[in-house]
């Protein structure tokens, strides 16, 4: 690593200009994959201002069991992680940029490597832009897109201790994939506040919760994952894949989403045998929508879910597309409030399957759908 730290407390890391981390390094040794460029551990009272990152190898920046941790003015262009908070408390990340064509833009974890559970709570992220851009062209201006981006906000996979008390707001998302929240590894995910959200030419999907069992952890059972708000979402340009999914597990539900003011606009294209697939469930598998493939639903996909609201919900496409708008299966406690969304010619625009507790207003479109 070029800045190693660890049980410092009270440091400031600021104006340090440039820093050329070399890329990543690969050879013989497992060593050799562990190169970061800045790396902080179990540290207090750290500020990180004014930096910029180019090829930062494996994360650009580590933080691991750190508390009252600020970064702040920081960018990154890398082809790999670009800042990864595990196991950290008391954090703030504001106006950030991070380029990762090949990896996580801005990565939360609560992941075993400190022996013990320890859940990442009390973190703000606010006014960052995440993009999946070839590497380099961000900061030489030129911003060439890759297929492939991944870039994005996700929290997981590695989550044993799992994530609470958090917000995200006024965040920018470009050629990458959409906002994951995962857990899957033992912990509990709760009380998730995500709003004013923008994203374009959005890879494989705009918004991915999963509650998912490979259970990484010691004695781990499955986790927990609840009250989650996601409010203000504008999105153009999204993959066909996948639009919104939101999947528990059978006998363990997701619970508490509420939806709010989400206008999504989908490239289209999906077809009468794509509406007719029945997605595998996660269980142990990686957390991906890439894993699971292509969704029976261009808009929405929920599976095992308890208490899900969604208002003022808007789906469009730019190409005919011949799926449903909207797949519902085995969710209990449906409220559902002005909802509109473009269909092909016989598509419906609903499809509900063991959904208990349903309640529509002002969504004529879903008049008379009742569920299997």
């Amino acid at each position: 690593s070029l800045i190693w730290g660890e049980n410092l407390t009270n440091v400031s890391i600021t104006g340090l200009g440039m820093i050329n981390g070399g890329g990543m390094i690969k050879g013989d040794s497992p060593r050799d994959y562990g190169n970061k460029a800045i790396v902080l551990k179990n540290c207090r009272s750290i500020l990180l201002r004014d930096v910029t990152i180019f090829h930062g190898g494996h994360f650009a920046i580590l933080t691991t069991g750190c508390d009252n941790l600020t970064i702040d003015n920081v960018t990154i262009d890398t082809d790999r992680d670009g800042i990864d908070l595990d196991c950290c408390r008391n954090t703030v990340v504001s106006n950030c940029r991070i380029n990762s064509p090949s990896d996580d833009g801005l990565c939360p974890k609560s992941s075993y490597a400190l022996g013990r559970r320890v859940m990442t709570e009390n973190l703000t992220i606010v006014n960052c832009q995440v993009s999946g851009f070839n590497e380099g062209t961000l900061l030489d201006g030129t911003m060439v897109p890759n297929k492939h981006g991944t870039g994005r906000i996700k929290f997981g996979t590695e989550s044993s201790g799992g994530f609470r008390n958090v917000t995200v707001a006024n965040c920018i998302f470009r050629n990458c994939r959409g906002l994951a929240l995962e857990e899957v590894d033992g912990g509990i995910l709760e009380n998730i506040s995500i709003d004013n959200i923008t994203m374009m030419d959005v890879i494989d999907y705009p918004i991915y919760i999963t509650l998912g069992a490979r259970n990484r952890t010691p004695n781990a059972t499955t986790g927990t994952l609840r009250n989650v708000s996601i409010a203000n979402v504008l999105a153009t340009g999204v993959d066909k894949k996948s639009g919104i999914q939101i999947t528990g597990l059978p006998g363990h539900d997701v619970e508490g989403v509420r939806l709010q003011n989400i206008r999504l606009e989908f490239a289209g294209a999906g077809t009468k045998e794509q509406a007719a697939i029945n997605p595998p469930e996660l269980d142990t598998g990686y957390p991906e929508p890439s894993k699971i493939g292509t969704m029976p639903a261009y808009g929405l996909f929920a599976r095992h879910v308890k208490d899900l609201e969604m208002a003022d919900v808007r789906f469009t496409f730019a190409s005919e597309d011949d799926r449903p708008a909207m797949i519902c299966d085995d969710v209990n406690g449906l409220e559902i409030d002005d909802f509109q969304a473009q269909l092909g010619q016989d598509a419906p625009a609903a499809v509900f399957s063991g959904v208990e507790g349903l309640v529509v207003r002002s969504s004529p479109q879903l008049d008379g759908i009742q569920s299997k």
